[in-house]
C-alpha cells in the first residue's frame, strides 16, 4: 500500500532557501509563500510534506553540499507537481466540477478493500506514517479532482476509430513478419585453440571438400555421422552470429550453405524450413479490445500532456524558490 511515510525533518536537515536570495542556508523557517499561481499562494509547510517519504534518500548523499544540492533538487521538482495541481483545482472551479465526501470515502474503501486490511488497521497504518485521517483524506480528494478534470476535458479528445486498430494490428503483423523463424542443421569442424592460420586453411580445405561430397549428393545425415554437427532446431533472428546468419539467410529450404567460418569452427548449414513470425499473433478479434486500451491511454497520457501546457501558457506563475 502507498502510503506517505513520517515527517522527519529536525532542526539539523531542514535546509531550505534563503528568505533573501537564491542561495541555499541552513536555516528554520516556520512558513514562507513558495510559488504563485494566478494569485494563488503556495506555502512551504505543504512542500515539507510531499517531501517527508524522500528526506531519507536525501539525506543519506555522503556530504553535505550533496545533501544541499539533493535537497535542492527534490523541492524544485515537488513544486512543479503542487504547481501543476493549483492549476488543476483552478481549472476545476471554472468547470464547477467537485469531488463529494462519499467519492472520497468509495475510493478510501476500495484502497482498503485492494490491500485486504481492516479499515481499523488500515488508519493505524496511516497514523503510523505520522498523518492524520484528514490528511490523507485531502490527498485522496486532490488525486480524484484532477482525474474528473482530466477526463472532462480530455477525453472529449481522443477517439479511438475501428479503423486505428486494425491499422496497429496490422504493423504489428507486419513487424511479426519481420521476425523469421528458420529450422537448420549444420555439418561442424572445430577449430583446436590457439589455431594457426595454416590449419585454418587446412580446415577450409576440408570443409570445401564435404560440400562437394554434398553436391555429389552424398546424404547430410552421413556427411554428419562422418564428421560431426547436428540438428540446430528452429533459431529465430538474432540467435546466430551475424555472420552465420547471413548465410543461413541466404539459403531457401533443402539448400546447404558454403563452408562459413565461425568462432570455433567451420559449419556448412543445410536450411530444412523456415517461417515468419506473424503466424505466432493472436487473430485481430482475441485481442481488438486489449490493443483498443492501450492506444486509448496512450491518446489520453499525450492529451493529458497538452493540457498541462495549455493551463501553463495561460496562467501567470512566479516560483519563489
Amino acid at each position: 500500500m502507498n502510503l506517505p511515510m513520517t515527517l522527519r525533518m529536525s532542526s539539523a536537515v531542514i535546509l531550505c532557501l534563503s528568505l533573501s536570495g537564491a542561495s541555499m542556508a541552513r536555516a528554520e523557517v516556520i512558513e514562507r509563500v513558495v510559488a504563485v499561481v494566478n494569485d494563488e499562494a503556495l506555502f512551504l509547510s505543504e512542500l515539507r510534506r510531499r517531501a517527508s517519504p524522500l528526506l531519507d534518500r536525501v539525506m543519506s548523499a555522503p556530504t553535505e553540499a550533496e545533501r544541499v544540492a539533493g535537497l535542492g533538487q527534490l523541492y524544485s521538482e515537488l513544486l512543479e507537481v503542487m504547481i501543476n495541481e493549483a492549476l488543476i483545482d483552478q481549472a476545476a472551479r471554472r468547470m464547477s466540477i467537485r469531488v463529494t465526501t462519499a467519492e472520497v470515502e468509495q475510493a478510501i474503501r476500495g484502497v482498503i478493500r485492494e490491500n485486504g486490511l481492516e479499515e481499523r488497521e488500515f488508519w493505524r497504518l496511516v497514523a503510523e506514517q505520522g498523518f492524520t485521517e484528514a490528511q490523507y483524506r485531502r490527498d485522496v480528494r486532490s488525486q480524484l479532482l484532477r482525474l474528473k478534470v482530466l477526463n472532462q476535458r480530455v477525453r472529449s479528445r481522443v477517439n479511438i476509430t475501428e479503423a486505428q486498430v486494425r491499422e496497429a494490428y496490422d504493423q504489428r503483423v507486419r513487424q511479426a513478419n519481420r521476425r523469421v523463424r528458420s529450422r537448420a542443421s549444420h555439418v561442424f569442424l572445430t577449430l583446436p585453440a590457439g589455431a594457426s592460420a595454416a590449419d585454418v586453411a587446412q580446415l577450409r580445405a576440408e570443409a570445401r571438400a564435404i560440400k562437394a561430397r554434398l553436391d555429389a549428393g552424398e546424404t547430410f545425415a552421413r556427411v554428419v555421422a562422418d564428421t560431426g554437427g547436428g540438428e540446430l532446431g528452429w533459431l529465430s533472428e538474432g540467435d546466430l552470429p551475424s555472420e552465420l546468419e547471413e548465410a543461413l539467410t541466404e539459403l531457401s529450404p533443402g539448400q546447404y550453405s558454403d563452408p562459413v567460418r565461425g568462432a570455433a569452427g567451420f559449419h556448412i548449414f543445410l536450411l530444412h524450413e523456415r517461417e515468419q513470425g506473424g503466424s505466432e499473433l493472436p487473430a485481430f478479434d482475441d485481442v481488438r479490445e486489449q490493443l483498443q486500451n492501450q492506444m486509448m491511454q496512450q491518446a489520453m497520457a499525450r492529451q493529458q500532456e497538452e493540457f498541462m501546457e495549455e493551463l501553463r501558457r495561460d496562467a501567470i506563475v512566479a516560483r519563489r524558490l
